[in-house]
């Protein structure tokens, strides 16, 4: 800026900016390039991912939310569209490379409208009109789930097919299900799943076939005392948030001894409060005890004494889902503890797996809390089982919730692109340009689908099109045949919840994106590296943090 031909500085030396047409198309090649490195996971027939990160950890997946999460990204915008990932793993665990790959699809066909020089704001509002339809329609093909294991297990299934999951997903549908099913509860008239009442629990060894639900909670604590019994059948369960230690003074303090026998006292003393701890307990009737604290060797003596099963500095969350699988109270003054606030169980066992110590709780009577064990070779297979676990059980709990099921295979976007062009006819104006761009991306479901199966993607368009004409609208692309056949019949099924989710988060985030028209950077630190997000070259995404094996 100049002012009688004397330069003024507004911005800091240094700082980078991009303005115009060229911050736009920056950033909508920064989302692309995040799009593009995930849209090969998506399907039954989607290809892993191989991350390695500067400390030479690997990780294997395809699983989208986790190749964003571990990859480095440096432009603001790519940051955004892993956002979209987050946001999706978040509300539904599942549909997280739909989503990326549906807000890349939507901000690479809002570059070519503003080539032919259509306002942004326009686009956004396009946009918007075509999501808001596009989840009434969504709404409108949707099943409902009628409190039916069968459906439930087909979305199970579904979420695994693709993953390292898939080969077993019918044992771990069936583990999934029940797993969820245990710990639905009833809220004023609603039905709410929170699987942060299921505790996964991973150990190395035996196959994936050894994976097993586990009708109470796994503690991966061993008994403190070898003295204690290994097993105690019916047990009554304490659950202590307080230290089985001798208190020690808030402030320092000095103890000043003149005689021998003064110290006796004082030993004899500490002996006797924690001997009345586990007086305490014995006397409110339990035989096994779960403390969140420390627990004084000669506190474990005395407990072992009375063949009490004792486990120390247990998790606050283990603790919280002990307590809703056993039914006992969690009691912080050891004073306080009576027979009413225990809790029950079949069986508490200390088994090996693994090559460690661990406590199974068992046979708890309508546990609200439930445990999954997975077994497998490797860590990485453990690992990437478990993301597929987890994956299932958020969409079971998901479609629980919400009662209401789509089709997959892209049954769902075909039929919603279809009613959104007949809907741009009728907006009219320029936004129907953006809504049949929005109609568009959406197919890019069933073509990712299809390239990823070694089909032609134009032709499978063309064919569920035709199918979903003749009004067959939950026909979607078998990938492993390359017919369109419906997705009822093929047990492809997803929760609605993933859908609107992905839509709304897709859409959000494009429009965010396209509303940028100014990039300001400040000057990188001098050791940072990488340099100034606004001045990467367009579809850079600054350092992936050495992503071996990832292809574009």
């Amino acid at each position: 800026m100049y002012a009688g031909g004397t330069p003024i500085l507004v911005l800091k030396e240094g700082t980078d900016r991009k303005s115009g047409k060229g911050a736009q198309f920056n950033n909508i090649a920064a989302a692309k390039a995040i799009a593009d490195a995930v849209r090969t996971t998506l399907g039954p027939k989607g290809m892993d991912k191989m991350l390695v990160d500067s400390m030479g950890d690997v990780v294997i997946t395809n699983d989208g939310v986790t190749i964003l999460k571990e990859v480095d990204v440096e432009h603001p915008a790519a940051k955004m569209v892993i956002e979209v990932a987050k946001t999706q793993d978040e509300q539904c665990g599942d549909g997280t490379t739909t989503a990326v790959i549906f807000a890349g699809e939507l901000l690479k066909l809002a570059e070519s409208l503003i080539e032919k020089n259509i306002h942004p704001t326009l686009i956004t509002e396009g946009y918007r009109l075509a999501s808001q339809k596009a989840l009434e329609v969504l709404e409108n093909v949707a099943m409902p789930i009628e409190e039916d294991e069968e459906a439930l297990l087909k979305i199970a299934k579904t979420s695994m097919t693709g993953k390292s999951a898939g080969d077993m997903k019918e044992e771990l549908a069936e583990i999934v299900v029940k797993a969820v099913r245990a710990i639905v509860e009833d809220r004023d008239g609603r039905k709410v799943a929170d699987i942060d009442n299921i505790k996964v629990e991973k150990k190395q060894g035996g196959s994936i076939k050894d994976t097993e639900l586990i009708e109470g909670i796994i503690v991966d604590k061993e008994r403190v005392h070898e003295g204690m019994p290994t097993l105690v059948k019916n047990p009554k369960i304490a659950l202590v948030n307080a230290a089985f230690e001798v208190k020690k003074t808030e402030v320092d303090a000095k103890i000043q001894i003149t005689d021998p026998t003064q110290f006796q006292a004082f030993l004899e003393n500490e002996e006797n409060i924690l001997r009345e701890m586990a007086d305490r307990i014995e006397k409110a009737g339990a035989n096994v005890v779960f403390c969140q604290k420390g627990i004084d060797d000669l506190a474990q003596h005395f407990l072992a004494k009375k063949g009490i099963f004792a486990v120390r500095r247990v998790k606050k969350s283990d603790m919280e889902k002990l307590s809703k699988a056993t039914g006992a109270k969690i009691i912080s003054n050891l004073e306080d503890l009576a027979a009413e606030d225990l809790g029950e169980a079949g069986m508490v066992e200390e088994k090996k797996i693994g090559g460690d110590e661990m406590t199974f709780v068992t046979g708890c009577k309508n546990a609200k809390a439930v445990s999954v064990l997975i077994r497998g070779a490797s860590e990485h297979v453990i690992d990437e089982i478990e993301r597929g676990v987890h994956d299932a059980l958020s969409t079971v709990a998901v479609a629980i919730e919400d009662g209401k099921m789509t089709a997959g295979g892209g049954a769902a976007a075909v039929e919603i692109a279809r009613e959104l062009r007949s809907f741009a006819i009728n907006t009219g104006g320029r936004e129907q340009f953006a809504i049949e761009a929005f109609a568009t991306a959406l197919e890019v479901v069933p073509r990712t689908l299809a390239e990823n199966a070694g089909l032609d993607p134009i032709s499978t368009i063309i064919d569920i099109n035709k199918a979903h004409s003749d009004g067959k609208k939950y026909h979607g692309v078998n990938v492993y045949t390359g017919q369109i056949e419906d997705m009822r019949a093929l047990s492809v099924l997803e929760p609605l919840r993933v859908g609107t989710q992905a839509i709304q988060a897709a859409t959000e985030t494009a429009n965010m994106v396209l509303r940028i028209d100014d990039v300001i950077a400040s000057k990188a630190n001098s050791g940072g590296g990488g340099g100034a997000p606004g001045g990467m070259p367009p579809g850079g995404m600054g350092d992936m943090g050495g992503m071996g094996g990832m292809d574009y």
